[in-house]
């Protein structure tokens, strides 16, 4: 039995195992349960769910028992981060079986009775110029090197500095998900395209001109790599909180302890992500606070869960590992 305070293990689990199997169990169960309407591919959801979290615990018993090649221990280190895609698209699915209004009009009104215009139009029709756009547009894909790029530093410099890292980031990822799918926002998109939100904006601010593009900010090389990513991976239910602000808040708090000589840089990057995503028109003003509400809350308890369902007693080099720091 594990002492006061001691990591607890339950057939070679970590904290992450415990997340990643909760999550993909209770979706399963949430759309079995509370589905209001069944479309297209929602029980392969539920099938997948299920399939899935069979897979993940003969993953993890291979290899705590000393079956599994090297492939095998490389998939039980790594498999969380090759499951984020499938989960942050699936909760557009989700949002339909739910049958829940989405929010944007509400959002819509939030931003005018807040700052009396729609900041995300504003923003880059004051500034754009592709200097200033190419410059939010890098910051806001920086986002997924953060993610991936400190990921290989942790997992090459140290495994358990980078099995913390993964579990918490897991952590942050799976609680913007799950809120995705029960608080369905699309974002300021919906300002761009024949829908009740842009009909809604027309009425309200008759006195400018309908939203659009500038020609400028089109010509950008990162606005069409962003474009590329919206158009084949972006899910129609994910703006609030923003898990881009959550996530690169938590590489952050990561950068700080283990990169010092980034972490200024990194802070500064993660800033200039913050503005960019209302800048370049992906979410609403409100969905940032919203974010760094979601890295407070759920980075200091998942450094907790960890401490206490974590890896053990293994610390990275240099002394430095605290996974309840």
């Amino acid at each position: 039995m594990a002492g006061r305070g001691s990591p607890i293990r339950f057939g070679g689990y970590r904290f992450v195992d415990w997340a990643t199997q909760g999550f993909l169990g209770g979706v399963a169960v949430l759309l079995v349960a509370l589905h209001r309407q069944a479309p297209a591919g929602w029980g392969w959801v539920v099938t997948g769910h299920l399939a899935t979290l069979l897979l993940v615990h003969g993953l993890i018993r291979r290899v705590e028992t000393g079956n599994a090649g090297r492939v095998g221990r490389v998939l039980r280190e790594i498999y969380p981060i090759l499951l984020y895609t499938a989960f942050f698209r699936e909760t557009e699915l989700i949002n339909r079986a739910l049958a829940w209004p989405r929010l944007d009009p509400v959002f819509l009104v939030w931003e005018h009775r807040l700052f009396g215009c729609q900041p995300s139009v504003v923003l880059m029709d004051r500034f754009p110029g592709m200097a200033v756009s190419e410059l939010f547009y890098a910051a806001y894909f920086s986002y997924y090197l953060m993610v991936a790029g400190l990921g290989l530093f942790l997992l090459v410099r140290s495994r358990p500095a980078f099995q913390h890292f993964l579990a918490v980031v897991s952590f942050v990822f799976y609680g913007c998900y799950l809120v995705y799918m029960v608080v369905p926002v699309i974002g300021p998109r919906l300002l761009f395209r024949e829908t009740p939100e842009r009909a809604w904006y027309l009425r309200e601010y008759p006195h400018l001109p309908p939203p659009s593009y500038p020609e400028s900010v089109t010509q950008g090389p990162f606005f069409q790599i962003m474009a590329f990513i919206y158009r084949h991976f972006e899910a129609l239910s994910a703006a609030f909180p923003s898990s881009h602000v959550a996530v690169a808040v938590t590489t952050a708090w990561f950068s700080w302890r283990y990169l010092p000589a980034l972490r200024w840089a990194h802070a500064a990057v993660t800033g200039l992500l913050c503005v960019a995503t209302v800048y370049c028109r992906y979410h609403y003003v409100v969905d940032v606070p919203a974010g760094l509400l979601a890295a407070a809350i759920l980075i200091p308890l998942g450094n907790r869960l960890y401490a206490r369902w974590g890896v053990g007693t293994e610390r990275p080099a240099g002394g430095r590992f605290s996974a309840a720091q």
